[in-house]
């Protein structure tokens, strides 16, 4: 009986120990982290399938990755990213997201980049 508390209590220590790991490396808390700090950070995956985050200056995008033929290859041509809330938006200049164009280009230097509305609008204003 004490070896099978035993096995039981050792058990739990190890089952708290994986669910701290996993909250600690949560991508989701790293975004989280970055917006709260104002700081670019872009969360990918090589997957095209999956839609990726970034979060710059307290605002967090997303953006989704569309796949075609560029220079006969087959690469990322597409990108549409929006805003996960727009009142975050308050505040950021044009530059801001000239920023974040170029950062994405670095990654994908083919794709084109959309904003969806209200940036694309901004964007749009001379």
């Amino acid at each position: 009986m004490v070896w099978l508390l035993r096995i039981v209590i050792l058990f739990m220590i190890f089952f708290i120990l994986y669910l701290v790991i996993r909250t600690i490396f949560t991508p989701n808390r790293k975004i989280e982290t970055a917006r709260k700090h104002k700081r670019f950070l872009l969360l990918d995956n090589d997957d095209v399938v999956k839609n990726f985050q970034l979060t710059y200056n307290g605002a967090v995008f997303t953006g989704e990755k569309y796949l075609g033929t560029a220079h006969n290859t087959i690469d990322v041509v597409s990108i549409t990213i929006w805003p996960q809330s727009t009142t975050s938006l308050k505040g950021l200049s044009k530059d801001d997201f000239y920023f974040i164009e170029k950062k994405i280009l670095e990654k994908y230097p083919v794709a084109e980049i959309n904003w969806k509305s209200p940036i694309h609008e901004f964007l749009q204003q001379k």
